[in-house]
């Protein structure tokens, strides 16, 4: 027991002489938990509504009314046409759309059945779910109020009936599997190679093979290209055998082109490849640089890129934070080629996000890994 005392001991003043250590201990599950107690809500709200009204009649806007006036939704965009409604939920401008057919008013005063579409962004399984579940209260709502009010609006009753059509978009059955396996193709891509990239330089340092190649004729651009170019070659073996198991194991739909997702990894490999090198220049030890890639990098970008927590959840504050998170993006991405089919135009602002995120964070890792060379 004197020997484990004497260990114990020794840990602590090993921890105390440790400045870049002590701060990730102790400063780091606290601002874990604050994100955390903000971020991590499975409720649904605020989601986006795109409204076609053919029918213009003030039967219809009743029925648009009770979605403006719920607290579900917050944004609504109207469109003239249901063909201006594709367009918007494919650039994720809505989580879901209505659409009311001419006649609407006349055919529900005659007690005919009458026929409501909603059309529901499914890429997104477990919002595409509560969705379908809020518009369906809100027309079964109207539609007691209609019943109640049927003598004052001159209304037949004998049969009286909305007859709502739902279709759900990109992911038909509302398989989870179909919008979280594309998410951990995302994950496992920036976990593996901000974890072995940091890892790998820092124990350069710790087994003095570092300041072996400084000395030899080996220029600083020259040694970090070398460090790094092996990284993005495991990044895109492991996003190809992810993407097989993904299609191929789990089912999960491949609509777009695989050349295109190719070379839009890039932008991401960028980023966490730039991040690993910062992680290095902080990072003295193996211990450290994988504490502080797991803290101050992997869990919060799984916090607040929309993984698993909705963003548009999240308070405004955090919401800008996440502009700053390369994996937001990439997310859209990789959910977008697999279950929309995107194309390069609709996916260019979360690519030219994602490259000025990794020129922007691999120049200052460049800056101060040749600082530290020198």
């Amino acid at each position: 027991m004197v020997r484990i005392k004497q260990i114990i001991l020794k840990e602590f003043r090993q921890l105390r002489r440790d400045r870049r250590m002590l701060p990730i201990v102790f400063a780091a599950p606290i601002i874990q938990l604050i994100l955390l107690g903000y971020a991590a809500t499975l409720d649904i709200k605020n989601l986006t509504l795109a409204v076609c009204d053919l029918d213009r009649t003030s039967i219809s806007r009743d029925l648009i009314e009770g979605f403006i006036g719920s607290p579900y939704f917050s944004e609504v965009n109207y469109v003239d046409v249901s063909s201006e409604i594709d367009p918007i939920i494919n650039r994720n401008e809505a989580n879901l759309a209505i659409v009311i057919p001419h006649g609407f008013a006349r055919s529900i005063r005659r007690g005919e059945p009458e026929k409501v579409q909603i059309l529901v962004d499914g890429s997104d399984a477990n919002t595409a779910n509560i969705g379908l579940g809020y518009s369906m209260r809100i027309i079964n709502g109207f539609t007691r109020s209609l019943v109640e009010n049927a003598p004052k609006n001159n209304i037949e009753v004998s049969y009286f009936l909305i007859d709502t059509r739902s279709r759900v978009w990109y992911n038909p059955e509302i398989k989870s599997a179909n919008f979280m396996v594309p998410g951990v193709v995302c994950l496992i891509l920036m976990i593996i190679t901000i974890a072995l990239a940091s890892m790998a330089i820092v124990k350069e340092k710790e087994i003095g093979t570092l300041e072996q190649l400084i000395v030899t004729p080996v220029k600083p651009y020259q040694l970090i290209i070398g460090k790094l170019a092996p990284f993005t070659i495991i990044g895109y073996v492991i996003i190809t055998v992810v993407i097989t198991v993904a299609h191929f194991w789990f089912k999960v739909p491949f609509e777009g082109s695989l050349v295109l997702l190719y070379f839009l990894t890039f932008g991401y490999l960028l980023s966490t490849l730039g991040l690993a090198l910062f992680i290095s220049t902080i990072s003295r030890t193996q211990q450290q640089a994988m504490l502080s890639a797991a803290f101050f990098v992997i869990l919060p970008f799984v916090y607040l890129s929309g993984f698993i927590f909705p963003i548009e959840n999240m308070p405004r504050v955090i919401q800008y934070i996440t502009y700053f998170i390369p994996l937001r993006y990439f997310l859209e991405i990789v959910r977008g080629i697999f279950l929309k089919g995107n194309t390069f135009g609709i996916l260019l602002p979360q690519f030219l996000a994602m490259i000025a995120f990794g020129i922007v964070i691999m120049s200052l890792s460049i800056l101060r890994f040749r600082k530290k060379l020198e």
